[in-house]
C-alpha cells in the first residue's frame, strides 16, 4: 500500500545520509521533499501541515545536527511522528486497538460504508476471526434490501465461514431485521451479532439516515466503517461524513494489497478521532490482519515488519511439517513433493508483494525485484505441474525426460518449456538446499529470499 511513499522517503533519507554534519538547511529541504510526497500520497494537507511541523521542531536543534548519525536521527523523529499520526505512541508498540467485545451478550457490531468497499466481506472476515480466535458464536445480518442478492451474498459467506446467518424474510425493512436479528441472538444465544447494513455509490442523506436508525435501535458496541483504501481522498472525505452523520467507533482499510497510495490510513485517525483497528489484505476470509501504528510506520521507513511476518507465518505454517522439512534439509533431502509443500505455504501467507514489503530495506531493491517478474499466478502454475507428475517423478525428477514432460505439460495444461523452467528452478533450490543444510542457520539467512525468488519464476536478483 506505501510502495511510492516508501521508495520517495527512502530517497530523501538516503541523502541526508550522505551527509556527515546536516545544517538547519539540510534538515529544511529534506522536509519540503517529505512534505511533497506525503501530499502525493493522498495524505490530507492539515495532517500534512501538522506532520511536517512536529518533524520540524524535533529536528531543527543542535541534538541532531551535531548528533554522530543526524540522519539517522531525523528518521527516528519522522518515524515517532508517523506513529503519532497513525493514533500509536511512539517507543510503546503494545497491542493493537482490536475490537470491543466489553459487553453483555449478545454483542452487536454494525457494519457502514458505501457501496463496494467491501463492508459484506469485511463482515465475513470479522465473523471468522470471531470465531476461530476467540471461539465465539456469531450471527451474520444483512440489513441491505437495496442491492440484488446482498442477502443471499452473506448467507453464502457466511457458510464459508462456518458460523450462522439470519434466515431471510422477503419484504422486510433494515430495521425490522435488525431487530429480529437482535432477538434471534438472545433467544439462541449467540455471543456476536454483526449487522452489515446498505451503502450506497456515494453519500446522500438517504443512506446516513437509515444508518443513524438501526444504530439507534441496536445501540452497537462497535460501528465499523468500511472504506476502500484505494479511492485516496474520498476515502477520507467518506470517514468524515460518516463520523458526523452517524459516529463510527473505528475504521477498517480494505484492499491494501493493491496500489493503494496510503495517505487514506495516515489521514483516518486525525480526521475522524477513531482508530483503523482492521486491514483488509485480501480477497480470502482469513485475510484480515491488526492495525499496528508502529509496524505500519516501519513499512512507511522502509524498515520492515517482522513481527506481522512471522506472526502471518505462525498462522499459515504448519508447524509440524514445517520441522520434518528443515529436518530433511538438513540431511540434504529436497524433494518436488517438498518444494510443492513450501509453495502451499507461502500461498496461505498472502500476496508475495505483500510478503516482500515487510521485509527490512526491500524498497532498496524494488527494480531488481520488477525484473524477477514476482507473478502470483505462478505458484499455482507450478503446483499444478507438480500436481501432473507421478510420485516416482516427484521423488525422483531426473527421470522425467521428453514424453513424460509431453503428457506431465498436457495435464497442467502448459508448454513443455514451463515444465523445464520448473526442474530448473528446483534444481537450483535443492543444490540451495544442500548447501544451507551444510552451513546451518547462518546459511539459511544468506540463501532464504534469492532461493525463493528463482523458485517463484524470476531472475535472481542478487
Amino acid at each position: 500500500m506505501f510502495e511510492a511513499l516508501s521508495s520517495k522517503l527512502a530517497a530523501v533519507f538516503d541523502r541526508l545520509r550522505g551527509r556527515g554534519v546536516l545544517s538547519e538547511a539540510d534538515v529544511n529541504e529534506a522536509l519540503r521533499e517529505v512534505r511533497i510526497a506525503l501530499l502525493e500520497a493522498d495524505v490530507a494537507l492539515p495532517v500534512v501541515r501538522e506532520l511536517i511541523n512536529k518533524v520540524r521542531e524535533r529536528a531543527v536543534g543542535q541534538e541532531v545536527i551535531r548528533s554522530v548519525a543526524p540522519a539517522q536521527q531525523v528518521v527516528k523523529i519522522v518515524h515517532d511522528a508517523l506513529v503519532e499520526a497513525l493514533g500509536g505512541m511512539p517507543g510503546q508498540p503494545g497491542p493493537a486497538a482490536g475490537l470491543d467485545l466489553d459487553a453483555p451478550a449478545p454483542v452487536a457490531i454494525l457494519m457502514v460504508g458505501l457501496q463496494g468497499s467491501g463492508k459484506t466481506t469485511t463482515a465475513g472476515k470479522i465473523a471468522l476471526r470471531l470465531k476461530n480466535r476467540l471461539r465465539r458464536k456469531v450471527l451474520l445480518a444483512s440489513l441491505d434490501t437495496q442491492r440484488p442478492a446482498a442477502q443471499q451474498q452473506l448467507a453464502t459467506l457466511a457458510a464459508q465461514a462456518g458460523v450462522a446467518s439470519l434466515p431471510i424474510i422477503p419484504g422486510q425493512g433494515p430495521l425490522e431485521i435488525a431487530a429480529r436479528a437482535m432477538d434471534v441472538a438472545r433467544r439462541e444465544l449467540y455471543d456476536v451479532v454483526i449487522l452489515d447494513t446498505a451503502g450506497r455509490l456515494s453519500i446522500d442523506e438517504a443512506l446516513m439516515a437509515e444508518a443513524a436508525a438501526v444504530k439507534s435501535l441496536v445501540r452497537p458496541q462497535e460501528t465499523l466503517l468500511v472504506v476502500d483504501a484505494m479511492t485516496g481522498q474520498d476515502a477520507v472525505n467518506t470517514a468524515r461524513a460518516f463520523h458526523e452523520k452517524v459516529g463510527v467507533s473505528g475504521i477498517v482499510l480494505t484492499r491494501v494489497d493493491g496500489d493503494a497510495r496510503g495517505g487514506a490510513a495516515l489521514s483516518m485517525r486525525a480526521v475522524t478521532g477513531a482508530p483503523i483497528k482492521l486491514l483488509g489484505a485480501g480477497e480470502k476470509l482469513d485475510a484480515l490482519e491488526d492495525f499496528h501504528p508502529e509496524r505500519i510506520a516501519g513499512r512507511i521507513l522502509g524498515m520492515g515488519d517482522i513481527v506481522s511476518l512471522v506472526e502471518r507465518a505462525a498462522e499459515a505454517i504448519d508447524r509440524e511439517e514445517a520441522e520434518k522439512l528443515a529436518a530433511r534439509m538438513q540431511k540434504g533431502e529436497f524433494t518436488l513433493e517438498d518444494y510443492a509443500k513450501q509453495l502451499e505455504q507461502i500461498g496461505r501467507m498472502g500476496s508475495l508483494q505483500g510478503l516482500l514489503g515487510m521485509l527490512p530495506g526491500i524498497g532498496r531493491l524494488k527494480e531488481q525485484l520488477k525484473d524477477a517478474r514476482l507473478d502470483e499466478r505462478m505458484l499455482k502454475r507450478q503446483a499444478a505441474i507438480i500436481s501432473s507428475m507421478t510420485p516416482a517423478e516427484r521423488r525422483r525428477p531426473e527421470i522425467i525426460k521428453a514424453s513424460r514432460k509431453r503428457r506431465i505439460a498436457a495435464g497442467a495444461g502448459v508448454q513443455v518449456q514451463d515444465v523445464n523452467r520448473l526442474l530448473k528452478q528446483y534444481e537450483e533450490m535443492s543444490a540451495m538446499m544442500k548447501r544451507m543444510g551444510r552451513m546451518g542457520e547462518k546459511g539459511l539467512l544468506r540463501g532464504g529470499l534469492s532461493a525463493l525468488l528463482p523458485g517463484l519464476g524470476g531472475k535472481r536478483p542478487f
